[in-house]
């Protein structure tokens, strides 16, 4: 066996020395760690995707290590980008095989959806040809056959993409009340045949039964801190070294990977797309296109356009039978409001209204105006009817499936 495979399910002594301050204040020991981590291991999958990725590494190659997700992937309430749980997990990509190249690939982005997440995974993660993919949206989605669509979207587009990454799943928890879409997310990922950890089965359990404070790991009981995203990790990396030693120690059982041609679900998000910007040209009177440059996914308030003024109109032609906008709400009120008007239907107006009923910060908001609607081109014509001096009304973008 090569020396740097470790025993199954054996825990690194690096990342050992990293749960060291929660074990202090848990009434965990090492080996019950272990069971926690075991106990959130939900489904095996077909892992010859991710060997492949691990013997690609082995010998040395360049290797390109993707998240998506929300709040917690993007490294929410962790102190440093460093601490979070998805750059953990890329480090011990990086320990584990230090002869290869390895890049890490965020694109977490708070407060979204699968739903969003289908429509961007190609522009924010899939460009830069991950070779494997750990999708988290669990506590984001809502507990609708809607949302199960939408994350069956965005698993096809990863399996299916030209470079064919392997893609590992995970279900965050709300720690108060192990609230997550598990069921619906992990009925896809059964279907694909994908590995699957979950820490409603793992982490919340142990608080359930006291042996872990949930506030040494959470102070809001969604967003972990530091310990949290720790444990989050260990629950990937303990299932990645399983993998590491089967790679070695077991034949492969299933030769290879394919994708089911047949979805689960009515997959109508499988061609999600987004316009803004930078995909299309709509006709503007007063709103402005914002050409600043965008910094990274989580730099959610770009590409888009901007108006100031009541009256101040865009209208964009859209393709699908389902339709959203994005637009930016505020935390600080009063917002702009406006109003959006579908294929001329004047009667009918949606609101849009940028004033936010939470306090954490500025959302980037999306709302449904057409869900399966006939599978056409729509005029969506938006125009500001309350202004706010010096506070615009931002469209982020407009999304079609």
């Amino acid at each position: 066996m090569d020396n740097d495979i470790i025993k199954a399910g054996q825990i690194n002594a690096e990342f050992d020395a990293l749960n060291n301050d929660l074990l202090l204040r848990a009434d965990l020991n090492d080996s019950a760690l272990l069971r926690v981590y075991e106990r959130g291991f939900t489904n095996a999958g077909n892992t010859f995707r991710i060997k492949r990725v691990m013997d690609k590494a082995m010998s040395g190659e360049s290797i390109t290590v993707g998240f998506i997700g929300g709040s917690i992937t993007q490294g929410s309430l962790s102190s440093t980008p460093e601490s979070c749980y998805a750059y953990l997990v890329y480090k011990w990509w990086r320990d584990r095989f230090p002869k290869a190249h390895v890049r890490y690939i965020n694109a977490g982005v708070g407060a979204t959806t699968s739903q969003y997440g289908a429509a961007r995974v190609e522009r924010d993660l899939l460009c830069y040809d991950p070779d494997i993919v750990f999708a988290e949206f669990s506590v984001n989605d809502r507990n609708e056959d809607f949302f199960q669509e939408t994350y069956e979207g965005l698993i096809r587009r990863i399996l299916l993409f030209r470079k064919e990454p392997a893609l590992f799943l995970l279900n965050n928890v709300f720690y108060d009340n192990g609230r997550n879409t598990q069921e619906l997310h992990n009925e896809v990922g059964r279907y694909y045949d994908l590995p699957i950890v979950s820490m409603r089965e793992s982490i919340y359990k142990e608080i359930e039964n006291g042996s872990i404070n949930r506030e040494d790991i959470t102070p809001d009981s969604l967003h972990p801190n530091d310990a949290g995203h720790k444990l989050i990790a260990g629950l990937i990396i303990n299932r990645l070294e399983d993998i590491c030693n089967e790679r070695l120690d077991k034949p492969q059982v299933k030769a290879g990977y394919e994708a089911p041609l047949k979805p689960l679900t009515q997959n109508r998000y499988a061609n999600a797309g987004i316009l803004n910007n930078k995909t299309c040209i709509p006709l503007l009177t007063g709103f402005k296109a914002d050409m600043t440059k965008k910094a990274g996914s989580w730099d959610v308030f770009r590409d888009g356009w901007s108006g100031l003024r009541e009256g101040d109109k865009i209208s964009i032609d859209a393709e699908g039978s389902f339709i959203s906008v994005q637009y930016r709400k505020y935390a600080q009120h009063p917002a702009p409001v406006a109003e959006l008007v579908i294929d001329e239907d004047i009667g009918n107006p949606i609101i849009l209204d940028a004033n936010f009923d939470e306090t954490w910060g500025d959302c980037l908001y999306l709302q449904d105006i057409l869900t399966g609607g006939e599978a056409r081109v729509h005029n969506i014509t938006i125009t500001i009817t309350k202004a706010v001096e010096g506070k615009e009304f931002y469209l982020a973008s407009v999304i079609k499936a």
